[in-house]
């Protein structure tokens, strides 16, 4: 199958399958109670597959493409000396510490990218609404854009992984992309469901968060020239968009996700007493939540 083919079915495979387990929450009528509960679930599968999933997955990625890169510099230089005769090395060794300050760099970057969204959409909506209310509406769209902009990035991860046509390198980002879309998709609407979103409003969020990434993956690969192809492979661009793209979601899930769930329970008027936490089931749904992808990630093989 050529490079084009595995893309396109790929890119389908995603967009199918992150659709079906977002709408899971929309099918299934919840009372108030379950509705926190699946809530709070959503949040700890968000935490829980930036860190366990993600973030793994993208140091990988920049491992996995020096590799390669390593494994075809020994290759064409055996072929020269077959061809010439032995002569002197000239394979360039790969710093692996240049590889640690680009994990470090992609996942600020990604982290600081949502964090100026973030401040330039609530300036704007701070400008017009009362400042609870802009709060609550600056969340639904910063954690929506959050991920969308996360999605994206996979997308462009999972095209330029296509584009150096390592077929490994292709499978791997394709796995680790799918293991984190589904409980992401799930996070997503649940997260928009406890805030009080029209559901016709949260099938359309989630339909462009399904796209984000299909799109983009087949944009990029059908928009990489060859010289472009053999550029990004020196520069290790599969696992820095990866990892870019963890920042995001890091965001999203930190600063957005886990404080609305954690303050379900709390009650912003003095007058109503005590401000009481999360309940014991709510507590164990959230560990469950960051324990599932965790359990996933170690399941799966390369």
């Amino acid at each position: 199958m050529d490079d084009f083919s595995s893309i396109s079915l790929l890119s389908l495979a995603m967009l199918v399958g992150c659709y079906v387990s977002g709408i899971i929450p929309l099918a299934v009528n919840f009372s108030e109670e379950r509705l926190k509960l699946v809530t709070v679930l959503g949040a700890g599968l968000l935490c829980g597959t930036a860190l366990a999933v993600i973030v793994p997955e993208g140091v990988h990625a920049l491992y996995e493409e020096a590799l390669e890169a390593k494994h075809h510099e020994l290759e064409n230089q055996k072929v020269k000396e077959a061809e010439t005769g032995p002569e002197v090395s000239t394979v360039h060794e790969h710093d692996h510490s240049k590889l640690h300050a680009y994990i470090g760099v992609s996942l600020v970057l990604g982290f600081v990218f949502m964090l100026l969204v973030d401040q330039i959409g609530s300036s704007h909506v701070h400008a017009t609404e009362d400042p609870e209310a802009a709060r609550a509406a600056s969340s639904k769209i910063t954690t929506t854009l959050g991920l969308v902009v996360h999605a994206a990035a996979d997308g462009v991860a999972l095209g330029a992984a296509a584009s150096t046509s390592q077929t490994s390198v292709q499978l791997i980002v394709f796995v680790a992309i799918m293991l984190h879309k589904a409980p992401a998709a799930f996070g997503l609407v649940s997260f928009l469901m406890h805030a009080g979103l029209e559901r016709n409003r949260i099938r359309k969020h989630l339909l462009v968060f399904a796209l984000a990434a299909p799109v983009l993956s087949m944009l990029t690969y059908l928009g990489l020239s060859k010289s472009s192809k053999e550029a990004l492979s020196e520069v290790n661009a599969t696992g820095v968009a990866m990892l870019f793209s963890a920042g995001t979601f890091l965001y999203v899930a930190t600063v957005h996700v886990l404080p609305e769930v954690g303050g379900m329970g709390h009650s912003h008027k003095p007058e109503s007493g005590a401000a009481k936490g999360l309940s014991r089931m709510e507590v164990l749904a959230l560990v469950v939540g960051c324990l599932i992808p965790l359990v996933l990630s170690i399941g799966h093989q390369h």
